[in-house]
């Protein structure tokens, strides 16, 4: 082998280990930052997870509703949200329709109000069959026992639906938490945008990325586990 060539190799893999050890260098020294963003998506999640699971509630409800009004609104509204992409919907509410009703909304607040109402849609059909899944029998008893519409409802019907709904609950719940990185394009200080800050300063995208992608991995990873603890506990009641 020539010694330019022996020189060439020499170098690149010099060069190679160089950039390897500043990458690492890149996200351990960021690692804190990028966890603080995490926990913003943690927040704009659960938020969002609560908010829609009001809003799936209702919808549902409505979706069965005997009133050709409310059914109206309810496939409107589902209709709507689940047939658009999550991404239009955040430019659409954050650019256009929050600024006419909120004085100069964060891009925290525009986050958390669009993914709860698209998370509401996805709720809404997973509240409605969970609701048509339970045997017509238990509204029937309920309802020869003195209930009305309302307590037959929500005192015979809706738990029992909670327990089958939980397993798609849970995977429309991890669902979000990945798609909450596209609240990157308002700014919003999540995980995925923090990763884009260091990238564009760094320019390491194996372990930027990477490392964004683990952080993900993990939350996910955990909230999977959680789902299936869940899904043991009612088992066993």
């Amino acid at each position: 082998m020539s010694v330019t060539a022996l020189n060439i190799i020499t170098n690149t893999g010099i060069i190679d280990y160089l950039t390897s050890i500043r990458g690492y260098v890149v996200l351990t020294s960021h690692l804190l930052y990028l966890l603080e963003g995490a926990l913003l998506t943690l927040k704009i999640t659960a938020l969002s997870v609560f908010f829609g699971m009001i809003l799936g509630l209702i919808f549902g409800l409505f979706k069965l509703s005997g009133s050709r009004i409310l059914r109206f609104i309810a496939a409107i509204y589902i209709d709507f949200f689940r047939g658009t992409p999550l991404f239009v919907q955040i430019l659409l509410m954050y650019f256009g329709v929050l600024p006419l009703i909120m004085d100069k909304p964060s891009p925290f607040e525009a986050a958390v109000i669009t993914c709860s109402i698209n998370s509401g849609a996805y709720i809404a059909e997973i509240v409605r069959a969970g609701i048509q899944a339970v045997d017509k029998g238990q509204m029937e008893a309920a309802r020869s026992l003195g209930m009305n519409y309302p307590q037959a409802m929500w005192m015979v019907i809706l738990p029992q639906a909670y327990k089958i709904v939980i397993p798609p609950l849970i995977n429309e719940f991890i669902m979000l938490l990945k798609d909450t990185s596209l609240v990157s394009a308002i700014a919003a200080e999540e995980l995925t945008q923090r990763g884009r800050l260091v990238y564009s300063t760094y320019y390491e995208a194996v372990w930027v990325w990477g490392g964004v992608a683990m952080i993900y991995l993990v939350m996910t990873k955990v909230l999977s586990i959680l789902g299936e603890y869940t899904e043991r506990r009612l088992a066993t009641e």
